[in-house]
């Protein structure tokens, strides 16, 4: 039955939200803090559809790791104590969940919502006249510098029949901008079906069709403060506008979901882990990697995004997570580590002094798994938590929501999807 769906926040998933609930009848009204779409999270992120690479950042062995790491000023990890209870109530669950049995069952449940998401990414660029948005399917590889790594990654891959495992020469043959660093690395795994994006550009393509349906609406620059409540279900959203009301509430705001939540005396297993991109246009003679390319001890990703009418070729480079800094300021020391590794990468990329800087927060659980569905109030929804995997997961999860939503059968399995009511 069609009803009047009014979804707060409109990033990637916000958006793809909208989409989902709009290809089943609805009506939506999608609210924005900012000014335009996307300017969140999504705005400048890896650029990586990453569907066969979906490991959680809990696993066995991290938290040590981020011992040693803490003593290194560069590390691809910091942690900052704080006097924050959600903060720690987070951390213990993140512990609990360094386990390579929960990890495993995890990463197979990301991989079938990050499979359910290609597929409907590639349904709905065949269904509507979505706008340019760098979109390229060119593989994906994850290089390893340890042999020990390399051996791990190849025993556990996810998708094991679909995933290649490289030696030195056949990676250089595949990927020869690698030829640099090529003495530091020992291999590498390679899938040949993940895709790049521009996760900004997806979100104006997005909103582009949306724009032409008649039963949707977009307001922006309208911060929403509190979520008015009465006898088990959600009245109205308050904002500087004024109340608005709607059938169902979706809050796939980020981290802007928490406090809200919060107020209704619902506490999200939500964090957010601060990260940071470089941006650099590539001139015709650069040498970057066509391929995408993750540096799995330095936690760093590159992917090349395609040329649009508007904008040159581009080097999107992303990674760190700082744990307890909770702004997006761009970290001088941060940004700066970021630059000399990528020039130490690739160095005919170009001069990475001159990209563009960016750092953002993304929303995370403890388990790396999102939360998608209903919650203890009848039209209250939530869509968030999918951390570094928004762009990758975005088009899966806003199913999930929207098959829900419609009474219809999921897709997949919600096992571990769910807040758990």
């Amino acid at each position: 039955m069609s009803s009047h769906c009014l979804i707060i926040g409109a990033g990637v998933i916000g958006l793809t939200t909208a989409y989902a609930l709009l290809q089943r009848g609805h009506r939506v009204t999608l609210v924005e803090a900012c000014r335009e779409v996307g300017m969140g999270t999504s705005y400048a992120n890896g650029g990586q559809l990453s569907y066969r690479y979906v490991a959680p950042l809990a696993d066995v062995g991290v938290p040590l790791q981020a011992l040693g790491w803490m003593l290194n000023r560069d590390a691809p990890l910091t942690f900052r104590p704080r006097l924050d209870l959600q903060q720690w109530r987070w951390c213990a669950t993140f512990l609990a969940a360094c386990r390579r049995s929960v990890n495993q069952r995890n990463g197979q449940r990301l991989l079938q919502l990050a499979l359910l998401s290609q597929q409907q990414l590639h349904a709905w660029q065949a269904q509507s006249p979505l706008a340019d948005f760098s979109w390229r399917s060119n593989g994906k590889l994850v290089v390893y510098r340890q042999p020990q790594a390399l051996s791990r990654a190849a025993a556990s891959r996810v998708a094991a029949d679909s995933q290649q495992v490289l030696n030195r020469q056949q990676l250089l043959a595949l990927e020869p901008s690698l030829a640099g660093m090529a003495e530091q690395l020992s291999g590498a795994i390679f899938t040949p079906g993940d895709e790049v994006g521009d996760c900004h550009l997806f979100c104006q393509a997005l909103l582009g069709y949306l724009q032409q349906q008649n039963r949707f609406r977009l307001v922006e620059q309208c911060p929403v403060s509190a979520l008015t409540q009465q006898a088990g279900q959600i009245q109205a959203i308050e904002t500087d506008l004024g109340p608005l009301q709607a059938d169902h509430y979706i809050l796939t705001a980020g981290m802007g979901s928490y406090e809200l939540a919060k107020a209704l005396g619902l506490h999200l297993p939500l964090y957010p882990l601060k990260g940071y991109s470089l941006t650099l246009p590539l001139a015709e003679e650069a040498v970057a990697p066509h391929i995408s390319v993750t540096d799995y001890e330095r936690k760093m990703v590159y992917a090349r995004l395609p040329a649009t009418d508007a904008l040159p070729q581009r080097l999107r480079v992303a990674a760190m997570v700082d744990i307890g800094v909770q702004d997006t300021l761009i970290t001088p020391r941060r940004i700066q580590s970021l630059r000399q590794q990528a020039t130490a990468s690739f160095p005919a990329a170009g001069d990475f002094t001159q990209a563009h800087s960016w750092a953002g927060l993304r929303p995370a659980t403890p388990t790396g798994l999102p939360v998608i569905g209903a919650t203890r109030w009848r039209n209250l929804w939530l869509n968030l938590g999918h951390g570094a995997l928004g762009f990758t997961l975005a088009c899966g999860s806003a199913t999930l929501l929207a098959e829900q939503l419609s009474g219809q059968p999921t897709s997949i399995s919600l096992n571990g999807l769910t807040l758990g009511l």
